[in-house]
């Protein structure tokens, strides 16, 4: 027996689920990397932020999240080409 193509319709709720554990480990990796930062950068990332950048930026609310959760009250920034950047040398 052959499967065939189908339509599925799911919700965002479904998405969101799935996707779940991935944001989880992104938003840990930041928690982790701003608790290792020195004082003096620190400064310098509640002053000017952060840049999301790939795939992963492409998420909404994924800056909301990461303010909310790692309790710091700094702005994020999404470039252009977020998608690509990562793997080019220039953004």
């Amino acid at each position: 027996m052959k499967a065939c193509p189908r339509t599925v319709t799911i919700d965002d709720s479904e998405i969101r689920e799935a996707l779940s554990e991935c944001v989880a480990t992104i938003v840990n990796a930041v928690r982790v990397a701003l608790e290792r930062t020195p004082p003096e950068l620190s400064a310098d990332i509640s002053d000017r932020g952060i840049v999301l950048t790939g795939g992963g930026a492409l998420l909404k609310n994924l800056d909301k999240r990461i303010r909310e959760e790692t309790g710091l009250r700094f702005p994020s920034r999404m470039i252009r080409w977020r998608r690509w950047c990562s793997a080019r040398e220039k953004c």
